[in-house]
């Protein structure tokens, strides 16, 4: 099943997508079995982040690739930072670089978990069983930022940084699919997906340790390669069995 948060006349409405049509609900299905209100041509939608989650999780440096690239230690333990929501932005929405950028601008495609019962103190099985369905994440981060500042605050963080979507995938072996991602059509980087150093579950195990997860608590799960991405570029993460996160890239006060 796939549920995505579509615009609807200005206001935020879930939906559950089929081929042709999406099925506006009356509520989240996050919190139980909401009604159908009404139908929207897939072909219309506005698509929005699939959630605004209560606490956004990220993980980095979770694939091997990536850790040998960036000549970075080997994590021996599940770890995670923070995003801030602000940053999100959905299917086919600009990523808006800022006019004071330089230097590298970069996306990394990104598998997502989405957490859709409160948990603490999970068992891996338990941490299996809270994972409510998963949608894909493109983090993209301004790295001369990164490199001058103590915190991700405006690297990882400015508006528009944290694409999300399209929608949420509740029926998938997410560790099973490969992770495709393209600039302008060309393919910059393919990795199997579950090639991780610590899976979701490892993470929301250590994570329920400390913190309680919510529903609508999503989880990044880090990627193994980034590209360099510029204004007027279209980006594309497709993540099989979920579906293709695109988004173009636009300069600040340049809507083009």
């Amino acid at each position: 099943m796939r549920y995505a948060r579509i615009s609807v006349g200005g206001r935020a409405v879930w939906g559950r997508v089929g081929e042709r049509d999406v099925e506006l609900l009356s509520g989240s299905p996050l919190h139980g079995e909401p009604d159908v209100i009404g139908m929207l041509p897939v072909a219309g939608a506005v698509w929005l982040p699939p959630v605004v989650p209560p606490v956004f999780y990220a993980v980095g440096m979770n694939y091997p690739r990536h850790i040998a690239h960036a000549g970075a230690a080997t994590p021996d333990r599940p770890e995670v930072g923070y995003r801030a929501n602000n940053a999100l932005t959905g299917h086919r929405s600009p990523i808006v670089r800022p006019a004071e950028v330089v230097g590298r601008f970069e996306a990394e495609p990104e598998l997502v978990a989405v957490i859709g019962r409160t948990t603490r103190h999970a068992s891996y099985e338990e941490a299996r069983r809270s994972v409510f369905g998963w949608t894909i994440g493109n983090d993209v981060s301004a790295r001369t930022w990164q490199h001058q500042d103590r915190t991700f605050w405006r690297s990882k963080n400015s508006d528009t940084f944290k694409p999300m979507g399209p929608w949420i995938e509740t029926d998938v072996e997410a560790l099973a699919q490969t992770t495709t991602l393209r600039v302008n059509g060309e393919i910059r980087a393919s990795f199997p997906t579950g090639d991780m150093v610590f899976d979701p579950f490892d993470h929301i195990v250590a994570v329920t340790r400390h913190s309680t997860l919510h529903p609508g608590d999503v989880l990044w799960m880090g990627a193994e390669s980034t590209c360099q991405i510029e204004p007027g570029d279209t980006v594309d993460v497709e993540i099989s069995g979920i579906g293709v996160l695109s988004n173009p890239v636009h300069l600040e006060g340049n809507p083009s």
